[in-house]
């Protein structure tokens, strides 16, 4: 799908607590308007427009002097999307567009959420994309009923982070690992989702308003597994930007500290997918999560949201480390707004094989406007206000969204099973699975469907395929998808420290379970080695990034990225029609 034009919603409000360096306040910028007119004449004021201007990498500065010499202010630079706000003479707009320094050019103007735009306060009871009705329809409030709540289940969430919003503010339910993020360094950073896409996956699987009860009311927001617990990993800065040598890194973390300090870490959740094209068999992103899964770990993998497309563009049906086989692949159902079951369909972004191809999705689970957790000032919140629902609330689609309800009702059956492997977990759900309409290889074993699971018991099975042997490359494993800082572009195999990466050493280290010594990875210091409270202290980077320049102090502002790979294909406010919903299509960085 192509990407929407961003349009920005007006606001000031802090985050955890702190004012993150890109929070846009960008409601002072009417009022700053409004003052500096008051100097010019009436027909001035009339004649200049607010806009909101995205420069060329490296262009800033001329974009700013250009806008001066038509006429214009500057009146806030907005590091976070490489652009500033600013008043512009109207007949001014066409010119700067041209310019060989801009990117884009659009109106600010303030948004209302979909609520007020319909004329009422967002109703999760009415909405039939709400938590309330996803966790009705899959069947986990039945679990709940029986006493399976995801109680002392450890999820890890590799991901953006994750922000103590309401319904994920309890501390005791919050474990951060450690945070490999490049803005780990920045105190008022590091941990804290400046993206907002992590913090929507921890609600989906482990929200919690109140008591988990099948009669729980609508108001009261309840993810998958109410009281299960999320250790998270940061990998991802304010606009996705992360490598597979960091995701790598993650994955190997969690495989040896699963079972530190009191964790219980079982299922791995992984909202994000490549489009490399290199065989699972020797892919080292592959290799590394099917290394967690062999050593007890449930690796749910969005599949990626390349759709119809992959037919049209060549790309992967389904995305790295999704192809593995061993791994639960997720496509994305859609319930069309209804309580039955038997009129859902697959989403066009939801992978869709072609014919003949050897691996398809495992299973679908819903993944169309989910009712998900906000994080006020992260990108994807100031990006894309066409996805907002309320203070509190978002909306999104992707197979993202669709793993983190996968992983949710993982840790319900491992609560009740805690001896179950992770074939038998994704046999369970593959077996109660609920054939709606689509291409077998779309649609997998079914949508996810937990009431038959409930009463039908563990099943018996062992998976049998070619292991991966992750001799292969790290730039394959990366695709398309790169991170660039101070406009060098980190390829070749190599980490972010620019320590080169011998895939067949890194494997032996992995299969052997000690890629980690310490706080080390690929030998160069990535986090600290100790507990501190509720999280693993200490982040002090050595080294050099790939370009020969020292980590400055937290600051990422340096940093592009041109990845599409975190698979939220979606953020839109707008409620299904009954025809088509034409909500801003977003262009999912590398998570999907």
């Amino acid at each position: 799908m192509p990407a929407a034009t961003p349009t920005f919603r007006t606001t000031t409000r802090l985050v955890a607590g702190l004012v993150l360096p890109f929070a846009l306040a960008l409601a002072g910028v009417a009022a700053s308007t409004a003052g500096s007119a008051t100097a010019r004449s009436d027909s001035a004021t009339r004649a200049q427009g607010s806009v909101i201007v995205r420069a060329r990498p490296g262009h800033e500065r001329a974009a700013e002097a250009l806008v001066a010499k038509l006429g214009g202010a500057v009146h806030m630079r907005l590091k976070i999307i490489g652009g500033f706000s600013a008043t512009l003479p109207a007949g001014a707009v066409a010119t700067l567009r041209r310019s060989g320094d801009v990117l884009s050019v659009t109106a600010n103007q303030a948004l209302r959420p979909q609520s007020s735009a319909y004329g009422a306060a967002y109703d999760p009871a009415s909405d039939g994309y709400s938590m309330s009705q996803v966790t009705q329809l899959t069947g986990a409030r039945a679990w709940w009923s029986a006493g399976y709540t995801g109680k002392g289940v450890d999820v890890a969430l590799i991901d953006s982070g994750v922000s103590p919003v309401p319904g994920l503010s309890d501390p005791a339910r919050i474990v951060n690992g450690p945070d490999l993020s490049l803005e780990s360094q920045a105190p008022n950073l590091a941990h804290l989702d400046t993206f907002g896409h992590g913090t929507f996956m921890a609600g989906l699987i482990a929200g919690r308003d109140g008591a988990p009860s099948d009669s729980a009311p609508a108001s009261v927001y309840l993810g998958m597994a109410p009281d299960a617990r999320i250790v998270s990993l940061k990998v991802a800065t304010a606009d996705g930007g992360t490598d597979v040598s960091q995701v790598i890194a993650a994955i190997d973390w969690v495989v040896q500290h699963r079972a530190d300090d009191g964790l219980n870490i079982r299922i791995i959740n992984l909202s994000y997918a490549t489009n490399a094209t290199q065989d699972y068999g020797i892919d080292p992103l592959s290799f590394a999560a099917e290394q967690a899964w062999k050593k007890g770990l449930v690796v749910v993998a969005a599949g990626g949201n390349y759709g119809f497309q992959s037919h049209m563009n060549n790309a992967p049906a389904l995305g790295d480390p999704a192809i593995d086989r061993y791994l639960i692949a997720v496509g994305s159902s859609d319930s069309t707004g209804t309580p039955d079951v038997a009129d859902d369909i697959v989403p066009s972004f939801s992978p869709w094989p072609k014919r003949g191809a050897t691996r398809g999705v495992d299973l679908v689970a819903q993944g169309v406007h989910l009712q998900g957790l906000r994080v006020t000032n992260s990108f994807i919140d100031v990006n894309h206000p066409e996805g907002l629902l309320d203070a509190r609330y978002f909306r999104g689609s992707g197979t993202s969204q669709s793993a983190a309800i996968v992983s949710g009702a993982a840790a319900l059956i491992l609560q009740k099973y805690p001896g179950a492997t992770p074939d038998q977990v994704k046999r369970l759900v593959m077996n109660s699975a609920y054939p709606i309409k689509g291409k077998s290889q779309a649609i997998g074993a079914g949508e996810l469907q937990l009431g038959p699971a409930l009463s039908s018991g563990l099943p018996v099975w062992t998976q049998i395929w070619a292991p991966s042997t992750g001799t292969g490359s790290v730039e394959g494993s990366r695709g398309s998808d790169h991170i660039a800082r101070d406009g060098v572009m980190l390829t070749g195999e190599q980490d972010i420290f620019g320590a080169k990466i011998d895939a067949p050493s890194l494997a032996a280290a992995e299969a052997a379970g000690n890629s980690w010594s310490g706080g080390a990875w690929n030998g160069s210091s990535w986090s600290g080695n100790s507990w501190s409270g509720n999280s693993w202290s200490g982040n002090s980077w050595s080294g050099n990034s790939w370009s020969g320049n020292s980590w400055s102090s937290g600051a990422w502002s340096g940093n592009s990225w041109s990845g599409n790979s975190w698979s939220s294909t979606d953020w839109s406010g707008n409620s299904w029609s009954g025809s088509s919903w034409s909500g801003g299509t977003w262009a999912g960085y590398s998570w999907e």
